[in-house]
């Protein structure tokens, strides 16, 4: 399955020393993964490739209850690489690579 779409970087506070960059995926496109994928990993996680701008790599989606939404982590190096920042717009071409 693959999905694209647009959508803001939002930043989650661990309440701790660290913090996380994330986009979260459209609500249709959460509730498909679902209905398609087989069981989930740790977390509920689902193994994905994506592709921001001219950067690809490979990780994981986690559920997040509060947006009734799967979640997609935007790491440093692609925020940097890709001149993107929190509020910023992008646009994600995400793989389920682990149904």
């Amino acid at each position: 399955m693959k999905v694209e779409f647009d959508a803001e970087l939002w930043l989650w506070d661990a309440r701790r020393a660290d913090t996380w960059t994330f986009v979260s995926l459209p609500v249709d496109a959460s509730e498909e993964i679902d209905d398609l994928a087989g069981p989930r990993r740790g977390f509920g996680s689902r193994r994905v490739r994506v592709t921001v701008g001219g950067t690809t790599w490979t990780t994981s989606i986690f559920p997040d209850s509060g947006r009734g939404a799967y979640v997609l982590p935007i790491k440093r190096a692609v925020r940097t690489a890709e001149a993107l920042d929190i509020g910023d717009i992008a646009t994600v071409s995400l793989e389920l690579i682990d149904p």
